[in-house]
């Protein structure tokens, strides 16, 4: 399974990778998805990544209407080279390489997933807050034990159409479990877990988002 950058064009995905939409869902003081729409397994499509795809999140071939840039300017280093922050709680470890996409589900019940972290020994707050590192779409989160074990949960290959009605936008591409990810140069970056692509098309980390849709109030032309 694959991802293909292609230059200043869109995503071209391969091997039969699964899609869907899913919604962004406050619910109390964290977040859920909520299922959206479902599309046909196919063996390879064609994802917009500049924003302005009549038929989202499928190319059109708008790209080329309005001469879109889609020059990366990611890190290419590891994660672990990239880390911006880390907390230590008694029991757990979080690390932070800062790419936030803004999904919010760092967020529990009982706080955030960094205070959640630091008082790690306080009712199930290990346990929130090992969750809440998880289900960060961007890969932003990873926890480890003190052993350096990482906690993360591998998840199955699939990208996943993120809305987001709360901040009344569209949100980026959610990219799950072990997929290629290559550049439009032929470089590959490391493999993750979990990262988040762009795909209004003004993101200043491409490819990856960097929470640019909130602003511009991107929409895809999709009812929440």
């Amino acid at each position: 399974m694959k991802i293909t950058i292609t230059k200043n064009g869109p995503y071209l995905v391969t091997g039969g990778v699964p899609l869907k939409e899913m919604i962004i869902t406050k619910v109390g003081k964290h977040y859920e998805f909520k299922e959206g729409r479902t599309f046909p397994l196919e063996d390879e499509y064609a994802l917009c990544r500049c924003g302005q795809s009549k038929t989202a999140p499928f190319c059109d071939g708008s790209h080329e209407t309005f001469d879109f840039d889609g020059t990366e300017t990611a890190n290419m280093a590891p994660y672990l080279k990239r880390i911006e922050d880390v907390v230590e709680g008694k029991d757990i470890i979080l690390v932070d390489d800062g790419r936030c996409a803004f999904a919010r589900f760092c967020h529990r019940e009982g706080g955030d997933v960094w205070s959640l972290t630091h008082d790690d020994q306080k009712s199930n707050n290990k346990d929130e807050a090992i969750i809440a590192a998880h289900e960060c779409p961007a890969g932003r989160l990873t926890m480890f034990d003190k052993d350096g074990h990482n906690l993360d949960t591998p998840n199955k290959p699939e990208i996943i159409i993120m809305q987001d009605p709360e901040q009344e936008c569209s949100a980026g591409l959610f990219v799950k479990g072990p997929i290629t990810l290559e550049s439009a140069d032929g470089k590959t970056y490391e493999i993750r877990n979990r990262v988040t692509l762009c795909r209004c098309g003004h993101s200043s980390n491409m490819p990856f988002c960097d929470a640019t849709h909130v602003s511009c109030e991107f929409n895809d032309h999709i009812d929440g």
